[in-house]
């Protein structure tokens, strides 16, 4: 939709979905958008559907009534483009022109009716700008509609399937009983290609009540970077989860932490769903995706450079615009760093590199905080970043590089239990990047330009940092100390040379 369309200002987009209806604003129209408000009100369009083939009539009242007032945050807020998309409830419902007609009559301008085919395929894209390797199933689960679409190699696979099984749907067809709902979910899924086709991978699992799932999986391992997005969960524990949701009363849901009382009676719903998907596929892991259906919308106005640009490095980006003192720091920190990394030194993969280059990037985010505090505070500012086109292993080592350049080989008291997250490798590599880090800014004392003019080199037995002739004087107590500790740490002697 509007593809290849760039737009400029705060971008909005209303979800006009089955169950929620949702205003999310952006900064931009970006590669890695920055979400700068976010406002959701549950309405049940499609609650009644199966029954009646019309919308709720409570549902569009509340619906009404949150599409009155995101109107009027479009210049609250000065979303300079605001697109309104409608997806599976009101395309199917008997009353959808009608309620469409009253929708566009307040807001003033065409909203979008999205097909079951376009709304695969804005999900599978919304995951793969965030999720770039993605290799298995897309599921969105919506309140009427689950699309699934296969994704691989950075692209969707055939225009994947739209079924009629979203949660509110299947509650209103089976009379609000389970074992009905379940003969109804497997009727739907038996011999879908996409599932057969990628028996065995992933599936990148996008909506609420299953993002709900995923809070309670994280609240039952005391799991403590609370990020959803790339988090991974077996497929037995996800299939064994989702049967026990299955089985709890709506007290007892109640009572769960995060659970709004909106969704209680849809999680259940949700969680058969997932559990006959993961069955149907055979998955091997469900990861859970912040992006979705809105991202894919986001994304469609990019222009190609754009959409080919790395959301990781971009993220990193523009946190650093933000909060670093010099954020082109890290165009500089990232080559001088490279003579460690040589493949006769500690060596690197194409991921490895990148990860380098945003921990450079991300150098000097907690510079302005008290001394005392910097090194946990560049730690949890990492770990809890809204970046996406990264796992959380990959997170927790641009964690780890923050904590070290402040605080050098010392031991985070991490957040909960981390352990097992990175390997012993990743653990050391983190802290010599850290220890390069924190020489390089006490060098130059945190400006830029002189970094360049200087290098390091390193050989079997020694780390050397050449300093031109006219920077000699710079080569001061505390920048030998840090040179030895960056030397020791891979196994080598620290010296200093003026040179050209």
């Amino acid at each position: 939709m509007n593809g290849g369309r760039k737009s400029t200002g705060r971008f909005g987009i209303v979800d006009l979905g089955s169950n929620s209806v949702r205003l999310v604003v952006y900064a931009a129209a970006a590669r890695s958008p920055v979400l700068v408000f976010n406002e959701k009100v549950l309405c049940g369009l499609g609650r009644t559907l199966s029954s009646t083939g019309r919308l709720d009539p409570k549902g569009i009242d509340r619906a009404i009534d949150a599409i009155k007032r995101f109107v009027a945050l479009r210049e609250q807020i000065g979303i300079k483009t605001l697109i309104i998309a409608a997806t599976a409830a009101v395309r199917d419902a008997e009353d959808g022109p009608e309620f469409i007609a009253r929708i566009e009559k307040i807001c003033g301008f065409k909203i979008n009716l999205i097909s079951g085919e376009e709304e695969a395929r804005l999900s599978a894209q919304g995951v793969l700008s965030g999720i770039p390797d993605a290799d298995g199933v897309v599921g969105d689960l919506g309140g009427a509609s689950l699309e699934l679409v296969g994704v691989s190699g950075g692209k969707r696979l055939g225009i994947g399937s739209t079924l009629p099984i979203g949660p509110l749907r299947i509650i209103d067809q089976s009379k609000n009983n389970l074992v009905a709902a379940e003969a109804i979910v497997d009727k739907a899924l038996k011999g879908l290609d996409v599932l057969k086709e990628n028996q065995g991978k992933r599936l990148y699992v996008v909506g609420g009540a299953w993002r709900n799932l995923a809070r309670i999986h994280m609240a039952q391992r005391h799991y403590p970077i609370h990020v959803l997005h790339e988090y991974v969960i077996p497929a037995r524990d996800a299939a064994d989860l989702a049967k026990l949701i299955e089985k709890l009363g709506p007290k007892t849901l109640a009572q769960i932490p995060d659970i709004s009382e909106r969704r209680i009676d849809t999680l259940p719903f949700g969680a058969l769903v997932l559990e006959r998907v993961i069955a149907a596929m055979r998955a091997k892991e469900v990861v859970v995706s912040a992006y979705g259906l809105r991202e894919g919308i986001l994304f469609d106005r990019l222009d190609k450079r754009t959409q080919a640009k790395d959301p990781l490095i971009e993220g990193c980006r523009d946190l650093a615009s933000r909060l670093s003192r010099f954020p082109e720091h890290g165009d500089e920190l990232t080559p001088w760093t490279a003579p460690l990394f040589r493949d006769e030194v500690l060596g690197e993969t194409l991921n490895q590199a990148r990860l380098r280059h945003a921990a450079c990037i991300l150098a000097d985010i907690g510079w302005y905080v008290h001394p005392d505090y910097r090194a946990h505070h560049s730690l949890t500012q990492i770990l809890l970043a809204p970046f996406s086109g990264v796992d959380h292993s990959g997170r927790l080592f641009l964690a780890r590089v923050g904590y070290h350049r402040h605080e050098g080989r010392g031991e985070p008291e991490l957040i909960g239990n981390l352990a097992g997250i990175l390997t012993e490798t990743e653990n050391y590599r983190a802290m010599v990047l850290g220890l390069a880090l924190r020489l390089a800014f006490t060098l130059c004392a945190a400006t830029t330009g002189m970094l360049p003019k200087t290098r390091l080199e390193v050989t079997k037995t020694t780390v050397t940092l050449v300093v031109p002739r006219r920077y000699e004087s710079l080569l001061g107590e505390v920048v030998q100390r840090r040179l030895a500790a960056l030397a020791r740490a891979v196994d080598r002697k620290g010296e200093m040379r003026v040179g050209r």
